[in-house]
C-alpha cells in the first residue's frame, strides 16, 4: 500500500523513472528542485540557522521560487522572492496563494543585468531585513544533499554499473548532486552537462543564441556550485534544437516536459544511440505548461532530432551554434570572479 504524505511536497518530491528505449531513461520530475530544497530547509532549522517563523530569501523566476515557496509552506516558514518581469502568471498565483511575497525588478537589457540587478536588490533587504535568510541557490552547497535520496533510487532501479546521467548544468546541484552520490556507489558512474550558448559556466558567454539564453540551464553570472570537475561531457544546445528535442520527447514518448529537457532529451538520444553498451539516463526538470506558447506551439516547425547531431570540438574557442560537444574530462576550469 502507497504511504499517506503529509504534505504535498512529500508526495511530489521524487522524479518517476521511466524506460523509453533500450538503453534510455527519463527521472521525470513534477518540480526538480523541491527534493533539495526541502532537505535544505529541514537542515538549515534542524541547525538552528534559521529558526521557526523565519523568512527564506532568493533570487529566482522559476522552478526554485516555486520550490521554496513550497518548503516554506511545508515547515511554516515565510518565504520572498526577487524575481524578474517574466514570472509567468500561473507561477506569480501560485507563490501569492502560497503565502510568499513576490518584487519583480525592472526589465533589463540582457539577462547579466538582471541577475546582477537582483542580487542587488537581495543585498538592500538583507542589510535593511537582518532577520531574513538568504537562500543562495547558486552558492550554497547545502543544496546538493537534497539529490542522494534521488541518486539511491537510480542506484536501486538501474544500478551504477556503465551508467551515463545527462542533464542541464544550471546552478549546479542537481546533475553535480547527483553525481555525487553515485560516485560514491561507483565512481564510473559518467556525468553529460547541458548548457546553452550564452552561458559563462563553461566559457561561452561570447555566443549569443539567436533564440534565447534557456536560463534554467545556464547564467550569464558565476555560480559557485558549479563544480566544473564533477563533468566528463559538456554539449551547448541552441534553442531551436532544444525545441525540437521537447516536441520529440512529447511526440514519441508523451513525456510533457519543458525546454531544458528538450536539450537533455536530444544529448541522452544521441548518447545513447552512440553508445549502446551503457545506460544513459537524463532529467527531466519540470513539466511543459510554462512552454506552450513559446515551444510547443510550433511543433510543426520543430526539427526531428535523428536528422541533428553534434559538432565535436577540442577546445572552448571552437564552439559554434546549433550543438557543440567536448569531452571535459572532469577537470576544474579557470575561476571567474563570485557574484556578491
Amino acid at each position: 500500500m502507497n504511504a499517506v504524505h503529509a504534505h504535498i511536497a512529500d508526495a511530489v518530491k521524487a522524479p518517476a523513472l521511466v524506460q523509453l528505449a533500450s538503453n534510455l531513461y527519463v527521472a521525470r520530475f513534477e518540480t526538480m528542485k523541491l527534493y533539495s530544497t526541502l532537505v535544505a530547509v529541514e537542515r538549515l532549522l534542524a541547525s538552528g540557522r534559521v529558526r521557526p517563523g523565519a523568512t527564506l530569501l532568493d533570487s529566482s523566476s522559476g522552478l526554485y521560487a516555486y520550490a521554496l515557496a513550497v518548503a516554506c509552506h511545508r515547515y511554516g516558514l515565510h518565504c520572498h522572492i526577487v524575481g524578474s518581469k517574466t514570472i509567468d502568471r500561473a507561477l506569480m498565483l501560485q507563490l501569492r496563494v502560497l503565502g510568499a511575497t513576490v518584487e519583480q525588478v525592472e526589465p533589463q537589457a540582457t539577462l547579466k543585468l538582471d541577475q546582477s540587478l537582483r542580487v542587488a536588490r537581495i543585498q538592500q533587504l538583507l542589510h535593511e531585513r537582518p532577520d531574513m535568510h538568504w537562500m543562495q541557490q547558486y552558492h550554497d552547497d547545502i543544496h546538493y544533499h537534497g539529490y542522494a535520496p534521488v541518486a539511491e533510487a537510480i542506484a536501486d532501479a538501474l544500478g551504477c554499473a556503465a551508467l551515463s546521467v545527462v542533464g542541464g548544468v544550471g546552478s549546479g546541484c542537481s546533475t553535480g548532486g547527483l553525481a555525487q552520490a553515485l560516485r560514491a556507489i561507483d565512481d564510473g558512474v559518467e556525468l553529460i552537462g547541458v548548457q546553452p550558448f550564452g552561458s559563462v559556466s563553461f566559457g561561452c558567454q561570447h555566443i549569443e543564441d539567436p533564440g534565447i539564453i534557456i536560463a534554467g540551464i545556464g547564467t550569464s553570472i558565476p555560480f559557485r556550485n558549479v563544480r566544473h570537475a564533477l563533468y566528463d561531457q559538456v554539449h551547448w544546445v541552441s534553442f531551436d534544437y532544444g525545441v525540437a528535442g521537447a516536441v520529440a520527447l512529447l511526440r514519441e514518448h508523451a513525456v510533457f516536459a519543458g525546454l531544458s529537457s528538450g536539450c537533455a532529451y536530444l544529448v541522452a538520444a544521441h548518447e545513447a544511440a552512440r553508445r549502446p553498451e551503457r545506460s544513459v539516463l537524463f532529467v527531466a526538470a519540470d513539466t511543459g505548461h510554462r512552454y506552450v506558447e513559446g515551444v510547443f506551439a510550433h511543433h510543426d516547425s520543430a526539427a526531428d532530432p535523428r536528422t541533428l547531431a553534434p559538432q565535436t570540438i577540442e577546445s572552448l574557442d571552437q564552439l559554434a551554434l546549433p550543438w557543440s560537444a567536448m569531452a571535459w574530462a572532469r577537470r576544474d576550469y579557470p575561476p571567474a570572479p563570485a557574484a556578491h
